[in-house]
This record gives C-alpha cells, structure tokens and sequence, in this order.
C-alpha cells in the first residue's frame, strides 16, 4: 500500500528544495556587492571578469519549500582564522598562510525513516515507528479472533497474533519490492522502503518516462498480492483445518487479497489510481491531465472510505451480524474510516502539487539563476576584492591560482562578517569555501538535474563552469531556492 507525500509505486516525482531560513527576499535583487557588504567602490581601472555579463534574477523569499533532500545550504559557522586578523597585522599573506586549507561539504546523509531492516537490491528497508503500533493493534485484534476460533491456546493467542502481524507485513514489503524491482529495470532510482502505519511505500525518485511503464510499475505491486495469496491458499489446503497453521494460512490469505484489492482501487495515491493516470495519459498524450483525472477520482474515494465504509459495517453487507456489533466496534470503523479516507485525500493533493512541481522543475536553469563574479587570487584584501567586484557589478568572488584555475568561492555570509575596517588586513582566501568536484556545476543544467545535482553536495555556493571549464558564475542555493518559489507560485 502507497502512502501519501513522496514519489511512491512507479511515479517518482521531484522533491522541492530545502527551506532555507537565510534567504534574502527579493528586492535584494539588484543588490551590488557594495550594497550588501558595506563597501563602496574606489576610483581605478576596469578589471576582468568572469560570468554572464548581467545582474542574477532571484524570486521572493522561500516559505513552502520542503527541508529533507535538496540543495540544504550550509548553516555551519562561517567563523574564520582570517577573521581573527586585526589591524595590527598588515601582512595578509601572513594570514592566508595560517588560515588553512577548509574541507568540502560532507556527502547528504542518507534520508532514514526508522529502523534499517535490510538492503534488498541494495535498496535500504525500514520499519518507521508508527509499524510498531499497528502491529500491536494487530496482535490485540487478531488475538481477539483466535480466542473465538481456538479457545485452547489461551494467551498463547497473542504471540500467534504477532506472528501474523509480522507475516502480514512481511507481505506487504514483498508488494513494495515487486515496485522496486521494476523501477530499477526501468533505471528508476529507489530512494527507500518504508513499513509505515497502514502499509508501506517505495519512494522512488524519477518519473516514468512513458504511461505503459507506469502503468507496468503500478500494477506490479498489486499482481505479487494477489500472488501471495494464492500461494496461501495453496498452502491452506495442504493443512488441516481449525489448526494455527491453517488460521494463520487463511488470514494471510485474506489480509493480501484485501491489500490487493484496496491498492487497485482507481484513485490516487494508490496503485490503481496510478494506473487510471497512466491510461488517461496514455489517450490524451499529456501527464498533467491523468495526473488531474486520478487525483480528483481518489478525492472521491476518500469520501466514499469515509461515508461507506462505516455503513458497510453496520450492516450485513460484509457478512456480520449487526446484533452483534458493539458501540467501541462502531467507533473504532468510523475512527478507521477517518483515517483512510485522510490518507488518501492527502495523497491525492499530494500528487497533484508534485504534479505541477514537476510542469515547473525546466524553469530552474543554471545559466540564468548564476550571478557574476570576478577572479581574485587568494592573497587579494578583501577589500580590494571587493572594489573590483563593485566596479564589474559583480556579486561573487572566485578565488583562482596563479595559472588562473578556480580553487574555491569566497562566501557571502563570511564577508558580511568581517567589520569594513578590517576588510584591508582580511585576505579572502580566509573566507573561502574549497572547491570539491560536487561544487562544480555545469551551466547547462537545469531542472530535475540542477537540483540533483545541488542535493549530491550541499553548499550555500556552486561554481558554474561551461563546458571547456571556463568559469561562468557562481550559483547561490538560496536564489535557486528563491526561483522554485516563485516558480510554483506562478499559475499553470
């Protein structure tokens, strides 16, 4: 079973960057490095620059963004040695000499999402905590059942139940392995499978490139239940009956023929809500529209789970004796009803946002959210460095070995640091963050690739390089944060 909020069964859809709780609003915008540092320019000769020969275009500020797997900016310290300089000291190279050489940005941490049971297809597993409480719900409710049909056990019934419940789950991770499988044919990253309240969910973070294997990826899942559940059977019927076996033989059998069937239901964000977009996407040619199509379906459905799913209780649609029903049976269907119908509401609007998230993801381009900067070598004052940046229009600086190579990009948040009357005395190689090759954007990228690419290796700045290595700018995370923004803000 899929749950809402990530790319699950057969459609990966992309993750929005992280919020970044620094980020300048928009009317920074036209902001020259004078301006947002305290420097103003002096009266000298025009230098070169490297960059695109325009000011960088920044949306509004970022407030919706998701903090979990995208360019997450540095929020270290920009404490620096070359900070600690006072005026006293008028050799910057002296400095520069005894400030270091900094490390790059560590890798991203793997995102988790509880315990880590195992690495199938080298795919991580894990069991979030929320399983652990509907494994007791299942023990303590399946026991129940197993007291009426085999009073014998006695309270052996509850470590029978538990069986069940890990069996059932055991199921359920091999439906969300059949939609990994089929994703990584297809050259699909998987990030993760989770086991989670109510099922579990494969996140896999590209979209399918045509309806039939999205189709494909969907259906996969739902086929292996309904699999398992005729193994079952075959296996009921080699045991006798009114035994444990036979009980917890038929009870997987059932448990999987419903998940089976659940999942294919025709609304999102369950399998068969899936394969309903990618049948309308396959007639209309457009993702968008069976996208639209299944998700309003699934919002339908979560009205029905909540309207008649109480009511098939209560009567004898599903074979109960409603005499029989207790007032905590009738709130404990409604309070499951409620819960469903949540989970697949949410699920559906989850998809449509990440729908139109993906419609936007091209406008994110490398070469026009990059800012302009100037080469300065690393023994240059700040403050010098500064006045070429603000007599260019700069608004980075690139620090670049005597052979002109780039070796690492000053940061903006460590010069606003530094007071204006220590800016002489301050060498800019002390604010310099080391260029690793994860730092190095190529200005071609954009899209879904720009923000992988960004995610690989967080940092608050990127050097945009073109193809022949020739430095083009610097790429801020915030600004590409901002653009996203703004860009999902904007109508379809």
């Amino acid at each position: 079973m899929d749950e809402s909020g990530q790319p699950q069964s057969g459609t990966g859809e992309a993750t929005p960057p992280a919020e970044h709780t620094g980020a300048r609003p928009a009317t920074d915008r036209a902001d020259t490095m004078a301006e947002r540092t305290g420097s103003g320019p002096d009266d000298a000769s025009r230098r070169d620059t490297a960059g695109p020969d325009r000011e960088e275009q920044g949306p509004g500020p970022d407030a919706s963004a998701t903090p979990d797997e995208a360019p997450t900016p540095d929020k270290q310290p920009h404490a620096t040695d070359a900070q600690a300089t006072g005026p006293h000291d008028r050799h910057p190279e002296r400095a520069a000499a005894t400030s270091g050489r900094r490390k790059g940005p560590a890798k991203p941490p793997e995102p988790r999402g509880g315990l880590l049971m195992g690495r199938p297809f080298g795919v991580p597993v894990y069991v979030a905590p929320s399983w652990f409480l509907v494994a007791a719900l299942i023990t303590w409710v399946f026991g129940g059942q197993l007291d009426r049909v085999l009073p014998e056990l006695g309270a052996a019934r509850y470590l029978v139940a538990l069986f069940f419940a890990v069996a059932f789950y055991a199921s359920v991770l091999v439906h969300e392995l059949a939609h990994t499988v089929a994703a990584l044919r297809y050259k699909l990253p998987v990030r993760r499978i989770r086991l989670q309240f109510f099922g579990g969910v494969s996140e896999i973070e590209k979209e399918s490139e045509t309806p039939g294997r999205e189709f494909v990826l969907a259906f996969v899942g739902p086929l292996l239940s309904l699999v398992l559940a005729g193994v079952f059977y075959l296996c009921m019927k080699a045991v006798e009956p009114g035994t444990v076996p036979g009980v917890l033989l038929a009870g997987l059998m059932v448990s999987n023929l419903i998940v089976a069937a659940f999942n294919l239901l025709p609304g999102l964000p369950l399998d068969g809500g899936r394969m309903l977009r990618a049948v309308v996407w396959k007639i209309t040619g457009k993702p968008m529209s069976g996208t639209i199509a299944a998700a309003w379906v699934g919002r339908a459905l979560a009205i029905a789970v909540l309207i008649g799913l109480p009511l098939l209780t209560q009567t004898d649609a599903l074979g109960s004796n409603t005499q029989d029903t207790s007032s905590m049976d009738t709130v404990t269907d409604a309070l499951l009803a409620a819960i469903l119908a949540a989970i697949i509401w949410t699920g559906a609007g989850n998809s449509l946002r990440m729908a139109r998230l993906r419609e936007h993801l091209p406008e994110l381009r490398a070469r026009s959210l990059t800012r302009r900067a100037v080469p300065v070598e690393h023994t240059t004052p700040l403050s010098e460095a500064l006045r070429r940046a603000n007599e260019a229009g700069a608004r980075a600086l690139v620090v670049v070995d005597p052979d002109g190579e780039p070796r690492s990009i000053v940061r903006e948040a460590a010069i606003v640091g530094v007071p204006e009357h220590r800016r002489p005395w301050v060498p800019v190689s002390g604010l310099a963050q080391d260029l690793t090759d994860g730092m190095r954007v190529s200005a071609e990228l954009a899209g879904e690739d720009l923000l992988d690419t960004l995610r690989a290796t967080p940092a608050t700045e990127y050097l945009v390089v073109e193809e022949n290595g020739a430095i083009y700018g610097v790429l801020s995370a915030a600004d590409v944060e901002r653009a996203f923004v703004k860009a999902m803000a904007r109508p379809n």
